[in-house]
């Protein structure tokens, strides 16, 4: 196997190096595949680095260091090449044995144990649970699964964990919304903020309230009004207008909230549990599963709010301004310091979100990986400060940032506005183009690059469609497979020397390098590794398909040919797994 060659070029280096430099035995030694294959199958750069150490031309010491290499007989050359770079070439059957590996090892192949069972926690989603998913979210969902089965995979303790906002001003805005969209079934006459909910299953929570309690919560239209402050034109756009809009909004929620005194909680707590159900099957479709969903509202009943605010304010972190308590987040890198607690003594959605990382850190896990939309950059120095304020290890977080999808439709970008209601629904793009190409054509971006979503290319069959390509190349297998009228079992057994084409010998050559890919993206945060690498591995899958048979005459060739087949396939599904991706056996 691959990994196992690396392993034994490192120590057959060290050897060689600690022969000819012993007082430069700490200089690591780096083992890379080359970009050009005609090249040889790896590369080190160890005479270079060893240059400086020893005074020496980097070609002169790749020469003692070939001397001093003890023989192996799974390399059959190496050669020093550029400016110091020394060249391995495998021996032939070294090759093609990766076959026999990713059979033996089947669902297991390429995983890793880099993570050494660290616990690690991974926060993706957690959108406010205030309307249904939009495309938008369907990316971070994609992104956040696909890093947590890659880093499961490579040998991390993974939690998954969605982050419910329950306890914000946002959800009052959708209590209040349903509210009032029952308000109007019942026939008060009360006009709709412009800025409440106004999508369609704002009114379908709205009936759903009706026809379970009838006219219980109904107040009138004068008494909800009372002493609210008037609405701007609707044309009006300046700040002006917009804080009175809002200014009004919360009036009415103060206004709710009175007259409905216990029977708020029920409304509230309807719309809420109602938006979250339909987050959560939304997301198990998906295919997208967490462990633990934790409820912001959770962190004021427990008192963790209050105690993080006192702990800063202990360290010196709060000063008093206006009657406000603010965090010097400034002095952590921040553009302004930001408010914890208002004047009227309610805690921010910041102090809330404090003390969910203080709780994160204090359920002991060793990384925490929050995964946020592209526009909460800004929000990544605020969150760093307050942990490093805590004397918590900043080191163990790292924030990964989600760029927006952008779905087009015969050529136009669709709006996703939560409050207007005017958002395509990651639901009904699952529909429309299936869960497969949604979650590959998701991770074929690196996260933090822009990503149009191509409707017409997801749903094509061709291939140009890369999911359709390579979940071709498995159903293409596994007619072969069925074809062959041997057992999957004696596959393993096959004469893999046989296996002497280039077309073959590149097509080992990928699968050998499966593990490596695993562990490099599970490193760099990387899914959309895995989904080029499958890409490629489909290429020369098709190109061998294309110019050889695979059930030839010569009984031996022929097992040996299905055997590389039966490995590709392998791949492909253990690659897809990580990406939520279905591997059909026929197409």
């Amino acid at each position: 196997m691959a990994h196992d060659v690396k392993t034994e070029l490192i120590a057959l280096l060290t050897q060689a190096r600690d022969s000819v430099a012993p007082t430069a035995s700490a200089t690591p030694i780096q083992i890379e595949r080359p970009r050009d294959p005609s090249h040889g199958d790896f590369a080190t750069n160890l005479a270079m680095l060893l240059a400086k150490a020893l005074k020496k031309n980097p070609r002169e010491i790749a020469q003692q260091l070939l001397a001093e290499l003890p023989a192996s007989p799974r390399i059959s050359g190496a050669e020093i090449a550029g400016a110091g770079f020394i060249n391995f070439r495998l021996a032939a059957g070294e090759k093609t044995e990766v076959v026999r590996t990713a059979l033996n090892q089947g669902a297991d192949f390429g995983r890793s144990t880099q993570g050494g069972a660290q616990k690690i926690q991974v926060e993706f989603v957690s959108a406010n649970p205030t309307g249904p998913l939009h495309v938008g979210h369907g990316r971070g969902a994609a992104y956040g699964a696909s890093l947590s089965s890659l880093l499961a995979f490579a040998g991390w303790d993974v939690t998954r964990e969605y982050y419910v906002n329950d306890a914000g001003r946002q959800m009052d805005i959708l209590g209040l919304s349903t509210w009032l969209r029952y308000l109007g079934l019942l026939g008060e006459q009360i006009p709709f903020p412009p800025n409440g909910y106004q999508g369609d299953y704002v009114r379908r929570m709205a009936e759903q309230l009706q026809h379970a309690h009838g006219d219980k919560y109904r107040r009138s239209a004068t008494d909800v009004l009372q002493d609210t402050p008037g609405l701007p034109a609707a044309d009006r756009a300046d700040d002006e207008a917009k804080a009175q809009r809002e200014a009004h909004l919360d009036a009415l929620i103060a206004r709710a909230k009175t007259l409905l005194g216990e029977d708020w909680h029920y409304v509230h707590q309807h719309a809420l549990n109602e938006q979250l159900e339909d987050c959560r099957s939304d997301l198990q479709e998906f295919g997208v599963e967490f462990e633990v969903w934790f409820s912001e509202k959770a962190l004021y009943d427990t008192g963790l709010v209050a105690r993080c605010v006192a702990l800063l304010e202990e360290k010196g972190h709060i000063y008093v301004q206006n009657g406000a308590k603010w965090f010097r987040s400034t002095a952590f890198g921040d553009e302004k310091d930001r408010v914890v607690q208002r004047e009227n003594g309610l805690y921010t959605y910041f102090a809330s979100d404090i003390a969910y990382h203080l709780n994160k850190f204090e359920r002991g896990f060793d990384k925490i990986i929050n995964i946020w939309g592209a526009d909460h950059h800004g929000y990544i120095p605020r969150v760093t400060g307050a942990v490093k304020a805590l004397d918590l290890p900043s080191d163990k977080l790292q924030v990964a940032l989600v760029q927006f999808a952008v779905l087009y439709r015969n050529g136009q970008k669709a709006s996703m506005s939560t409050r207007s209601g005017e958002f395509v629904t990651l639901r009904e793009l699952r529909g429309e183009v299936g869960n497969d190409a949604c979650r590959f054509f998701y991770a074929l971006r690196k996260s933090d690059q822009h990503l149009d979503f191509d409707l017409d290319l997801a749903k094509s069959q061709s291939n140009e469609n890369p999911v359709y390509y390579i979940q071709y190349a498995h159903a293409r297998i596994c007619s072969v497979l069925k074809q062959w009228p041997g057992s999957p079992a004696e596959l393993s057994a096959a004469d893999l020397g046989r296996l002497d084409n280039p077309r073959e010998q590149a097509l080992a050559n990928l699968i050998g390098q499966f593990p490596e890919v695993i562990e490099a993206a599970a490193r760099d945060l990387a899914p959309h590794s895995v989904a080029f690498y499958l890409k490629d591995l489909a290429g020369e899958f098709h190109a061998w398909y294309n110019a050889e048979r695979m059930l030839v005459e010569d009984a031996a060739l022929c097992q040996a040919r299905v055997a590389l087949a039966a490995a590709v396939r392998q791949v492909i599904r253990n690659g897809l797994a990580i990406l939520g991706v279905s591997c059909p056996e026929s197409m």
